[in-house]
């Protein structure tokens, strides 16, 4: 037994095997210590900031990554099982009062938390969590009023961003083109501060014919685009206006002309000081609040 940070006493509850030492106890949280950053059970944790790899990795395996306590905390509340979690030794204080269920904690120092991640963990906690199956695009238009379709986004700071204004502007759905970057991705969920797990989004496929299975369920699709004969948003006829699908490109590309020619109606954001367009995360956040910004608080 011995006092830690803040007073509290943890008490060994047995000595362990291997790298990971012994476990020990934090109020009702058992705690595993890793020293090796190559240890198997932190798998999921392996080489966060290469891409490429954890697009191999995370779908595939049904798991994704949450980085910070606030995010984790409300990947749990919106019923995302925890498979694990990976914490600063410094900061198991934090999960004292999570049910963690069958999930283990493994501690670590900041080095070995480097080592195994592949960057400096400055916020101490992650965890890694199961993906719950994807509902379909019917199932979530049907309770939407409001929507945003995203076309070849594959910027992970970008969708987070627009998960997250779509979140706090009153939009209840996202569609995804396949070509979309995962919502899922570490970085998007935190840049969306934990947003993605608020706001329903499924896959539009096959794109862009998907397009009339938005306007079947009586969505009129709109096309941001900053093309000089396009409608300014703000003059947009109560129609348009009261079940609108939002349709996004990605940075600098914008909408492919096929999916232009599968909208209703093209929309832009009017512009001054010879500014063409806005970055894809502002425009929607722009146009999600012209969209609902007579909608009562």
């Amino acid at each position: 037994m011995f006092t830690g940070q803040n007073g509290r006493r943890r008490v060994f509850t047995g000595r362990g095997s291997g790298p990971a030492g012994p476990v020990r106890q934090n109020r009702r949280v058992p705690v595993h210590q890793i020293t090796d950053p190559d240890d198997d059970r932190i798998a999921d944790y392996r080489a966060l900031t290469d891409v490429e790899l954890r697009t191999r990795w995370e779908p595939p395996h049904g798991l994704f990554i949450a980085e910070g306590e606030l995010v984790l905390r409300r990947a749990l509340r919106a019923g995302y099982p925890a498979r694990s979690y990976l914490v600063d030794a410094k900061r198991v204080d934090q999960l004292a009062d999570l049910g963690t269920g069958d999930a283990p904690v493994y501690a670590a120092t900041p080095d070995v938390l480097q080592r195994a991640t592949g960057f400096h963990v400055h916020r101490g906690v992650l965890a890694s969590f199961r993906r719950k199956p994807l509902p379909s695009a019917a199932e979530v238009l049907a309770t939407a009023r409001r929507a945003v379709i995203l076309e070849d986004v594959n910027n992970h700071t970008n969708l987070g961003a627009i998960f997250r204004a779509v979140a706090a502007l009153g939009v209840d759905a996202v569609l995804l083109s396949p070509s979309c970057a995962d919502p899922l991705y570490r970085r998007s969920v935190r840049v969306s501060m934990g947003e993605v797990f608020a706001v329903p989004y499924a896959k539009l496929e096959p794109w862009p014919d998907a397009l009339g299975q938005v306007r079947a369920a009586g969505f009129t699709v709109l096309a941001m685009t900053p093309a000089p004969d396009a409608v300014p948003i703000q003059r947009l006829d109560p129609a348009q206006r009261a079940r609108a699908a939002l349709l996004l490109g990605a940075e600098g590309a914008g909408l492919t002309r096929a999916a232009m020619e599968a909208s209703d109606a093209r929309v832009v954001i009017p512009m001054r000081r010879g500014v063409d367009s806005l970055n894809v995360a502002a425009a929607t956040a722009v146009a999600c609040w012209e969209l609902g910004r007579d909608d009562p608080l």
